[in-house]
């Protein structure tokens, strides 16, 4: 995001803290990190169809056939953008071995400017360790518990990543598929609130849900465009910027800590 939105975020979060207190209204609801285990079988289904995607990506490799890696890499895409909200919740030191961007040296990225970018395949080594950090994050699923906090925290940076960066160009340039990866994490978000949020947020303040859920589905209309040159950068930054905010007075009002600003600013 831009150093006047990333302004304007400051300035509207030191406002809050003053309006609102720096201390969440009451202890964190245990009823949102029982909700958050309805997400677990969404984020374990996500996960499975990227590794799946990554392993055709090796025997691809292992048989010459370029096509065949760039159409499973694409595939593989689609479960990891949609597992971001717990990946940057949770396992933010796994995102990075997997997703770095733009200066990557391994991870998808790496893979994807050989492929699309030299179209070259000599990325064995790469995508095995792809493979190796996705099979790691498989486990962490299964054994890490799941609260409403830390669904909260990536689900804030996730919709602060789109706008403040993605939207200006995309990460996924060689492929051409940055836009699928922004609808991806949409997709994700919107999954994560109606989920985890939803319910429990419309009891204790019906307009502030109601109000979230309208910038996830403006978000997502945003995305719905034919090709990444009709995307109008500006407006989804600007709603990016919104749903950060709805959700940090969410946070107030469900009883949790307000996802940090300057956390939000260094991903």
């Amino acid at each position: 995001m831009n150093n006047k939105t990333a302004l304007r975020l400051c300035c509207a979060g030191m406002l809050m803290s003053m309006t609102l207190g720096t201390a969440p209204s009451a202890a964190p609801a245990a009823s949102l990190d029982t909700a958050a285990e309805r997400y677990r079988p969404e984020l374990a289904a996500a996960v499975e169809q990227c590794l799946t995607g990554a392993q055709t990506l090796r025997e691809r490799i292992v048989a010459k056939d370029l096509e065949g890696a760039k159409k499973a890499w694409i595939a593989s895409r689609v479960g990891w953008e949609r597992s971001e909200v717990f990946t940057s919740g949770f396992t933010s030191e796994l995102d990075t071995a997997i997703d770095a961007w733009p200066s990557a040296v391994s991870g998808f990225h790496f893979i994807e400017a050989r492929l699309f970018g030299a179209h070259e395949m000599d990325v064995l080594s790469a995508t095995d360790a792809l493979i190796f950090h996705l099979s790691d994050l498989r486990m962490k699923i299964r054994d890490t518990r799941l609260t409403g906090q830390g669904m909260l925290e990536g689900t804030a940076k996730l919709a602060y990543e789109i706008g403040e960066s993605k939207a200006d160009g995309g990460e996924s340039r060689f492929s051409g598929t940055s836009l699928d990866d922004m609808r991806n994490n949409a997709d994700g978000i919107d999954t994560a609130y109606r989920l985890v949020f939803a319910t429990e947020l419309s009891a204790r303040d019906p307009s502030l849900a109601a109000a979230t859920s309208a910038r996830i589905g403006q978000l997502k209309a945003q995305l719905h465009v034919n090709s990444l040159s009709e995307l109008d950068s500006d407006q989804v930054r600007a709603t990016s910027e919104d749903l950060v905010l709805s959700l940090q007075k969410a946070a107030s009002a469900l009883g949790l800590e307000r996802p940090s600003l300057s956390d939000l600013a260094q991903q």
